[in-house]
């Protein structure tokens, strides 16, 4: 048996221990480590990874010794045992993120605002420069959240899948292959030293019956889950995504997700964030699942339409996260060919109303595939204007006012201030990235004479608030 011996704060301890080989390890042998930090006792899953080597990951999150025993129901690995140390977290490191009320912070209380992007394969090709390319792409982007698949989609060949054996045909749904996770494990690993949310991404409805994907039956799809958790779990950058657009998937029905989400409760121990992201088709209502249920921990939604964004407050008090809300591109897809003017129009009328809105980039001819893809590079106009955006909202403190205009280019526009208080004034450009101040100190109201243009919105912020 081998371990760590000492970890930082919501950091990783993991325990690797030889065991039998035999039969099935992934269906047949069950192990887990309860985890003990005075009187406290947590007990995290552990799984196969191949090669007579299983391990179990923990994320603690308290400073101090801990003490661990394995259980299992193979003798060789029950009752191992053994103790560590956790130090605090180092630079950069403040836990998992959380939903508090309407929005989202760290374990240490400090505020987080998602700014997420999607790359749903990135992992997949194993190509590592192309994975380097993104990361390095991420890292100097505004985005601190990314949307990932577990699941390959079925058109795709990648070298490597979640299961084993011959790809596409012979699947063997009841092992999994380590190859493919432990190359998913160490994307995930990579996104949170640069700082970034991992949104896994477990279900989809891509697969077009060439492997299956889409209707493994309840047992495999347990089991499915229970592996993902127990190989990602320990990390505290991971958000679970039961399903993108879930209600594609015809052979699932509402029962089946509460069910699978469910699951994720069971065996994830650290409570991650979770939901589940819905499909809409042309001219027809998004199908939203019920937020309300007690094992959602934020709204996630597709829809074109941020305007909607207070309605969805009102009828479920948790974040919203309009995770697909078209993408900046010029594919034959309506939901891939908006400019990148109208979707930062609605990235602020979406922020502006107390929502957050996910990006994404189809935009082809500037490498073989497009970001929302396989990731690499952002060619867009968006980006460096949602970085100006992100400042914008990073900068708000309680009792600032936001308004967005949007397309209306009105000569002037007057704002009722709330009472007793006085409002410093700014006129912001968000696609030319300016802010001008109005002169003056104001109160009870304002009125600010606007040049005509759309795009532009007022920030008000009480005098001594900045």
């Amino acid at each position: 048996m081998t371990f760590s011996t000492t970890v930082e704060r919501w950091g990783v301890h993991e325990i690797e221990l030889a065991g039998p080989t035999g039969g099935n390890p992934f269906a047949d042998v069950r192990l887990s480590a309860r985890y003990q930090y005075r009187n406290r006792v947590v007990e995290a899953d552990g799984f196969y990874d191949g090669d007579g080597v299983y391990r179990v990951r923990f994320m603690p999150d308290a400073v101090g010794p801990w003490r661990f025993t394995t259980v299992s129901n193979v003798e060789e690995l029950d009752g191992c045992s053994g103790g560590f140390d956790v130090g605090p977290p180092g630079p950069g490191n403040h836990g998992p993120v959380r939903a508090a009320g309407t929005g989202f912070e760290y374990a240490d209380g400090t505020p987080y605002l998602p700014f997420g992007t999607t790359a749903y394969h990135w992992t997949h090709d194993m190509d590592e420069e192309r994975e380097r390319q993104t990361l390095r792409t991420l890292k100097s982007s505004p985005f601190n959240k990314l949307r990932m698949c577990v699941l390959p989609t079925g058109p795709m060949a990648p070298p490597e899948v979640p299961f084993a054996g011959k790809d596409p045909d012979g699947l063997d749904l009841t092992r999994f292959n380590p190859v493919f996770f432990r190359h998913l494990e160490a994307g995930v690993r990579e996104l949170r030293d640069i700082g970034v949310e991992a949104d896994v991404i477990l279900f989809h409805p891509y697969d077009g019956g060439v492997r299956g994907f889409q209707d493994m039956g309840r047992e495999v799809d347990h089991a499915f889950v229970r592996y993902v958790v127990a190989r990602l779990a320990a990390y505290r950058n991971v958000w679970w995504s039961a399903a993108n657009e879930y209600d594609f998937n015809r052979s699932k029905t509402v029962a089946d997700w509460d069910d699978i989400l469910r699951t994720i409760v069971r065996h994830d121990p650290y409570e991650h964030l979770r939901s589940i992201h819905n499909g809409t088709r042309m001219f027809e209502v998004a199908s939203l699942y019920d937020f309300t249920k007690p094992w959602i921990t934020h709204q996630s939604i597709q829809h074109w339409d941020a305007t909607p964004t207070d309605a969805w407050l009102s009828a479920c008090p948790k974040p919203v996260v309009i995770d697909e809300i078209s993408y900046e591109g010029n594919i034959g897809k309506r939901w891939g060919n908006v400019t990148a003017q109208e979707l930062m129009d609605r990235f602020w009328e979406g922020m502006s109303r107390g929502g957050y809105v996910g990006h994404g980039e189809s935009l082809a001819g500037f490498q073989e595939r497009a970001w929302i893809g396989n990731g690499g590079g952002l060619y867009g106009e968006s980006p460096a204007r949602i970085a100006f955006l992100r400042t914008v909202m990073e900068q708000r403190r309680d009792g600032t006012l936001l308004r967005y205009l949007g397309r209306r280019q009105p000569a002037q526009v007057t704002v009722d201030l709330p009472a007793g208080e006085a409002y410093e004034v700014e006129l912001i450009d968000t696609w030319n990235m300016t802010i001008t101040p109005v002169d003056g100190v104001h109160r009870e109201r304002v009125r600010v004479g606007l040049p005509r243009r759309p795009y532009l919105a007022l920030r008000m912020t009480r005098v001594g608030d900045r």
